[in-house]
């Protein structure tokens, strides 16, 4: 199952990197194939530039009308840029699961 990865980038930047791998693993050993663009593109753009940021988060987009499911990870809260990948998921019909690694969840 091909899996976007939404977790807080913003911030305490470190620690939600450190937040996003543990998502990655977990979503691996769920034995999905996850893909999280704020892993991967922020280390060729800069997030802190707006055209930047941007350019990252359409073409992260254009890897949705791939995947079969969008994982969620609440734990550190949801952001803003959370929410617009959730709202372009919706979109494609995409499948949304909250999922936690450090707490429950009603």
């Amino acid at each position: 199952m091909l899996v976007i990865i939404e977790s807080p980038y913003r911030g305490d930047v470190e620690s939600n990197l450190k937040y996003a791998r543990e998502c990655m693993k977990d979503s691996l050993m769920r034995g999905e194939a996850p893909f999280a663009s704020h892993l991967l593109y922020t280390q060729v753009l800069d997030d802190r530039d707006p055209d930047e940021r941007t350019l990252g988060m359409e073409r992260a987009f254009w890897w949705y009308k791939h995947a079969d499911l969008m994982a969620v990870y609440r734990d550190k809260g949801i952001t803003v840029g959370m929410c617009n990948g959730m709202e372009i998921a919706e979109s494609h019909g995409i499948t949304i699961e909250y999922r936690s690694l450090h707490g429950n969840y009603c």
